[in-house]
């Protein structure tokens, strides 16, 4: 299993294209950094604005929007059925491209190539995610992802990072797929080496608030504007509420991160659905929330409050079979689940945001507007990310570009920050 563990960097990048998800086709193709449109170029871009459907003209200069023109029709009608939309945002990856942001071998060319794939795919910021791990793992990694992001162009996808765990339960279920022996109680002494570490860019905490010492250290971490999410907890609806009351504002995935077995009354989902200070993120992959809980979540949290999160792993894309991740056994299924059959728990998900789209829509009837919003106006209002998440005048140009067809999402164009950063041929 070592060997296979040291051989998975080597041949699942060459795989993904090969099994499960279509990340793209022959015609896609990325824009290196010496054809990239600079950003004091005049761009005026025509297709049919997202939420209403109707012909649009925007115009990008110095890398922001500077003009949206509703227009009767387009000048090129090949535009009739190309979409325009803000840049999606994903504020929970664990990993892709068969690498993993605790991965003990984390590098920033890793990281770049996770930020070039992930413009193809129309995610134009996105937040990388630590689960539990040691110690010496995190703060390193929060080292190397704080240079990565130093870079001018992959720094602007990347405005910080989320924290999950390990400050959360360690009772089977409940923590998932995170290793047991790395689960731990809140310690501020440490979290502030990692934050010193991240170059003060940890955005987002996810911890279960029952745990001694979470609610001083959401008053903490709230002292410097970070997110705090509930998730992988078993919180009672006192707890749940003192969290709430303290300043958390989004439950992680909610509906996973539990025990497969729960109390029909007493569980950490109904408090957290009845609390209109916490929003829900949720993962619309198809595997870890059935059509009729995505329903229920999105009826109650609405659409201003409910947040598509990915929750993909570097496993992402790669053939069925057993893998060694986790400090375990995991196994990737045919239909593309990630599973630890240890615990019979789903290991992260192998999915893009965009399927959740896809998805919400189709699970809840809800509009391609709404869709979008849920990831990107709505993770962006939860993190403070101003300049970005809808298409405005002033806001920064970050666009897409994409085309449906049976229900299928296909970004042609992705522009960050007022540069083509892909562009299908």
């Amino acid at each position: 299993m070592n060997s296979l563990k040291t051989l998975i960097p080597l041949i699942v990048p060459i795989l993904l294209g090969l099994f499960l998800i279509p990340f793209g086709d022959k015609n896609d193709r990325s824009i290196n950094s010496s054809e990239r449109m600079t950003v004091n170029q005049k761009q005026i871009l025509e297709g049919i604005f997202y939420l209403d459907n109707s012909p649009v003209e925007i115009s990008i200069e110095n890398g922001i929007i500077t003009n949206i023109q509703r227009k009767d029709k387009l000048s090129d009608l090949s535009l009739s059925k190309t979409f325009i939309a803000p840049g999606l945002i994903d504020h929970q990856v664990n990993g892709y491209l068969s690498y993993s942001f605790v991965g003990e071998d984390l590098t920033e060319e890793q990281i770049r190539k996770i930020t070039e794939a992930f413009w193809k795919e129309g995610i134009t910021t996105f937040l990388p995610t630590l689960t539990s791990n040691s110690f010496e793992i995190i703060h390193k990694n929060f080292g190397i992802l704080a240079q990565a992001i130093k870079d001018p162009i992959i720094g602007q996808s990347i405005p910080g990072f989320h924290l999950e765990g390990p400050y959360i339960s360690p009772l089977d279920g409940f923590r998932g797929a995170h290793p047991k022996e790395h689960v731990r109680l809140p310690n501020w002494e440490e979290f502030s080496k990692w934050y010193e570490a991240a170059d003060h860019k940890i955005l987002e905490v996810t911890l279960a608030p029952e745990l001694e010492g979470s609610i001083d250290f959401v008053n903490k971490c709230l002292t410097k504007n970070i997110v705090v999410a509930l998730g992988h907890h078993n919180g009672s609806a006192d707890m749940i509420k003192a969290a709430a009351d303290a300043g958390a504002t989004v439950s992680t995935h909610l509906g996973n991160g539990c025990a497969n077995l729960i109390h029909r009354h007493d569980n950490p989902i109904w408090p957290q659905l009845a609390d209109e200070r916490l929003a829900a993120s949720i993962i619309v992959d198809g595997f870890h929330l059935r059509p009729e809980e995505v329903n229920v979540f999105y009826k109650i949290k609405g659409k201003e409050n409910t947040i598509l999160v990915s929750d993909i792993v570097r496993l992402a894309g790669s053939p069925p079979g057993i893998y060694e991740d986790f400090g375990t056994k995991v196994e990737v299924t045919k239909e593309g689940k990630v599973m630890m059959p240890s615990q019979n728990v789903l290991a992260g998900a192998s999915f893009l945001i965009t399927a959740g789209i896809e998805n919400i829509m189709k699970f809840t009837q809800c509009s391609l507007g709404d869709a979008i919003n849920m990831a990107s106006k709505n993770p962006a209002k939860l993190l403070g990310l101003e300049d970005r998440g809808v298409l405005r005048v002033g806001k920064r140009a970050d666009l897409i570009l994409f085309t449906m067809k049976e229900n299928r999402i296909s970004i042609t164009k992705t522009i960050v920050g007022g540069e083509t950063v892909f562009e299908k041929d």
